[in-house]
């Protein structure tokens, strides 16, 4: 579909609720709590607060990863926070993050709490409380961090530009859609050039870096978002592709994907996970109905 009317912005904007799209009810022009709502806290030191958004999921990832490796203090309890219903301007969330934003973490392992907002900021905090994933210094270190914060900066534009406009806005348009998907198709051929030559994104180790692009790229280049595997022709992109399935069969990827899960198969759904024990003993007072995505939203 082509634009068929041409919009003339009025000279100051002015706060329209019902124009917002599908989640037009978490958006807003203002920040702050609306309604007042203590968090849960739960018996480990790491307190996660989320959902399982690709930006969630990069932290459940890295929790479990760490796990994997015998961390043992990095057990933690993984709350839901149904930004769909508004739990993330609650005044205890906007406590831990005053953006309103999932994943927020609360370490309390210390004499007094540590307050962890954004997904990067998160892996980041982890990865040197823990000492793994991140290398320690020098050429391997920054080419880590670039690549987390590519990731960081490049994401907008496939959730809420590609996604919002292919998926989620109330019409479709050429314009955006075509403007974004280009965009998205520059950035998969950067990563796939990279793994052309490279075993993970920043180098031979598995690091932060592979767990921040995988659940939005890796998942893309599965098909498993916006229903736009074809649409981009995902498949094209060979590497890429060698990448997402060698993560993707990873054991801690499998199950931080599932943790505040609230979409698709209800059995790879684990709505909150407070041992390790959860992922075995799933009770169908967790197996909800599926909900959709909101992708682009978190």
């Amino acid at each position: 579909m082509t634009d068929s009317t041409e919009y003339s912005p009025p000279k100051v904007w002015t706060w329209d609720k019902e124009s917002g799209g599908r989640f037009a009810n978490i958006n807003r022009p203002i920040a702050g709590p609306t309604h007042d709502k203590e968090l849960p806290v739960g018996r480990h030191p790491l307190q996660l607060y989320s959902l399982a958004t690709p930006n969630g999921v990069k932290v459940t990832i890295m929790l479990e990863e760490l796990l994997e490796l015998g961390h043992e203090a990095a057990e933690y309890d993984a709350w839901l926070i149904r930004i769909n219903e508004g739990d993330q301007f609650s005044s205890g969330f906007v406590e831990v993050n005053p953006n309103s934003k999932i994943p927020a973490l609360m370490d309390r392992s210390g004499s007094e709490p540590v307050r962890v907002f954004e997904s990067g900021a998160i892996l980041v905090y982890l990865a040197e409380k823990f000492g793994a994933f991140l290398p320690a210094a020098g050429a391997a270190r920054a080419e880590c961090l670039s690549w987390l914060f590519w990731q960081m900066g490049s994401a907008p534009f496939l959730g809420g530009g590609f996604g919002h406009f292919y998926a989620y806005a109330p019409a479709k348009f050429e314009y955006p859609i075509n403007r974004y998907a280009m965009e998205v198709k520059r950035q998969l051929d950067v990563l796939d050039r990279r793994l052309a030559t490279a075993e993970y994104i920043a180098g031979p180790d598995y690091t932060i870096a592979d767990m921040a692009i995988w659940p939005w790229y890796g998942v893309l280049a599965k098909g498993d978002i916006y229903e736009a595997g074809e649409f981009l022709q995902v498949q094209e992109y060979k590497n890429l592709q060698r990448w997402t399935q060698t993560l993707g069969a990873r054991p801690a990827v499998k199950r931080g994907r599932m943790v505040n899960r609230v979409m698709g198969d209800p059995a790879s759904q684990l709505h909150e996970r407070h041992e390790a024990s959860d992922f075995e003993t799933m009770t169908q007072d967790k197996l909800q109905p599926a909900q959709e995505e909101p992708v682009g939203a978190a």
